[in-house]
C-alpha cells in the first residue's frame, strides 16, 4: 500500500464530491435570489446528476483505452468551474449549461480515480473504503461552504467556491512534478514488460449480476433518503428535529459502515462482507417499516445506514475484478449508472406514496431489497487482480 498516494487521492475525492454536494446546496439560494420554480430546480439537478451518471461509463471506457493522468485533476477542476459559473450566471440557460459542465467534471473524475485508488491501496478493501469515505466527508461540508460563501443573497461571491479545487490542483501538481520523471520512465518500462503478460478475460455475466445487485440496493437507498423524515414526522408523529436527526444518523452510519466494510473485507473476505451487509440490511429496513415510534425508527435507521454501506468497497473492487481488462469502465458503471437508477425511479415511488402512503412504499422497497439480497447471495468471488501499470501511473502522474 502506498499510503502517501492513497492520501492524495482521498483528498482529491473529498474535493471532487464537495462540488457534487454543492449542486443541491446552492439550489435554495438560487430559488430565493432568482425566483426559480421547483421545476426549474429539478432541471438543474437533472443536468448535474443525470448527465453525470449517464456519461460516467463513457469516461471509464476512455480511461481504459487511453489512460491519462490528467483526468483526475481535470475532473474536479471542471466540476468547480461549473459550480462557479452556475453561481455567477444570470440566465437560466447558462446556469443549466454550467450545472451540466459540473456533472461532466464529476463523471470524468470517478472512473480513473477509483482505479488509481485501487492500485495505490495494493488490493486492500480498507484502502478503498478510506478513499470512498473521503468523498462522503467532502460532500458533508458542501452546505456549510455554500452558506458561508453565498448566503444572504450573495451568489455574486460564487467565485469563492473555486478555492478548494484550485488549492488541491496546486497540491496535485507539486506532488506529481517531483516524481514525474522517475515514475514516467518506470511506468514505460513496466508497460513494455506487461505487454508479454496475458490479462484475464472479462466476466460480463457475473458483472451484470453485480450491477443488478447494486441497482437493487440503490432503490431502497434513494427512497429511504427521500421519505425518511416524512415517515418519522407524519406517520410516527415525531418532531422535526427527530426527522432531521434521522437523516444525519443515516449519513453518518453510512460513513462508518463504509470504513467497517473495508476493515471486514480484509479480514473475512469481501464476499462475506457483501452478504452480511445485505442480510443485515433486511431486518433493519423492516424495522423502519414496522416501527411503532419515532425513537424505534431512529435506531433502525442507524443500523440500516451501517449495513447498506458495508458492501460498498468490496463491490467496487469486485466489479473491477470481474472486468480486469476494463477496470475504469467497471467503476463507471457500478458507481455511476447503477447507483443512479434509484434516483431515476424515485418519481414512481413518489406517486405510490401519494396514492397509498409511505408505509406501502417502504414495504415495496423492502421487497426490492429482498430481490437484491438473493442476487448478492448468488455472487461469486474472483481472484483479486493486480491493477495494470497504467492505473498506477494514473495515481502517480
Amino acid at each position: 500500500m502506498n499510503k502517501r498516494r492513497l492520501g492524495l487521492l482521498t483528498g482529491t475525492h473529498a474535493v471532487n464530491d464537495l462540488y457534487q454536494g454543492l449542486v443541491p446546496a446552492l439550489l435554495p439560494f438560487m430559488v430565493l435570489e432568482r425566483g426559480y420554480s421547483y421545476t426549474a430546480v429539478s432541471g438543474l439537478m437533472l443536468a448535474a446528476t443525470g448527465l453525470s451518471s449517464v456519461v460516467q461509463p463513457l469516461f471509464g471506457l476512455y480511461a481504459d483505452r487511453h489512460p491519462r493522468s490528467w483526468l483526475v485533476p481535470t475532473g474536479f477542476l471542471v466540476a468547480a468551474l461549473g459550480v462557479v459559473l452556475a453561481g455567477l450566471s444570470q440566465s437560466y440557460l447558462l446556469t443549466w449549461i454550467a450545472m451540466a459542465l459540473c456533472g461532466l467534471g464529476i463523471a470524468a473524475y470517478h472512473p480513473p480515480a477509483t482505479v488509481a485508488a485501487r492500485a495505490a491501496g495494493g488490493g486492500s478493501q480498507k484502502a478503498m473504503s478510506v478513499f470512498s469515505v473521503g468523498g462522503t466527508i467532502g460532500a458533508s461540508f458542501a452546505p456549510v461552504l455554500a452558506a458561508t460563501a453565498v448566503g444572504g443573497g450573495s451568489l455574486s461571491r460564487s467565485y469563492l467556491l473555486g478555492v478548494p479545487a484550485l488549492a488541491m490542483g496546486l497540491v496535485w501538481f507539486v506532488v506529481n512534478t517531483r516524481r514525474g520523471a522517475a515514475s514516467g520512465s518506470a511506468a514505460a518500462g513496466a508497460r513494455k514488460a506487461g505487454d508479454h503478460l496475458m490479462k484475464p478475460h472479462n466476466d460480463w455475466r457475473a458483472f451484470g449480476l453485480l450491477v443488478a445487485t447494486i441497482v437493487g440496493l440503490s432503490i431502497p437507498y434513494v427512497t429511504v433518503m427521500s421519505m425518511l423524515s416524512l415517515r418519522i414526522t407524519r406517520d410516527l408523529h415525531g418532531s422535526a428535529f427527530q426527522g432531521a436527526a434521522a437523516l444525519t444518523a443515516f449519513t453518518a452510519a453510512g460513513a462508518v459502515g463504509t470504513l467497517l466494510g473495508g476493515w471486514l473485507g480484509d479480514r473475512i473476505g469481501r464476499m462475506g462482507t457483501i452478504r452480511a451487509g445485505y442480510l443485515f440490511a433486511l431486518p433493519s429496513l423492516a424495522g423502519i417499516v414496522l416501527a411503532p415510534s419515532a425513537g424505534w425508527a431512529l435506531a433502525c435507521t442507524g443500523l440500516f445506514g451501517l449495513c447498506m454501506f458495508l458492501p460498498f468497497a468490496a463491490q467496487v473492487t469486485l466489479a473491477q475484478d470481474y472486468l480486469p481488462r476494463n477496470p475504469a469502465t467497471a467503476s463507471g458503471i457500478a458507481l455511476g449508472l447503477a447507483l443512479s437508477v434509484g434516483g431515476l425511479v424515485s418519481p414512481l415511488f413518489g406517486m405510490l406514496s401519494d396514492a397509498r402512503g409511505l408505509g406501502v412504499t417502504l414495504s415495496a422497497v423492502l421487497c426490492v431489497l429482498c430481490v437484491a439480497t438473493v442476487f448478492a447471495l448468488r455472487l461469486r468471488n474472483r481472484a483479486m487482480q493486480t491493477m495494470p501499470v497504467d492505473a498506477e501511473g494514473t495515481a502517480a502522474a
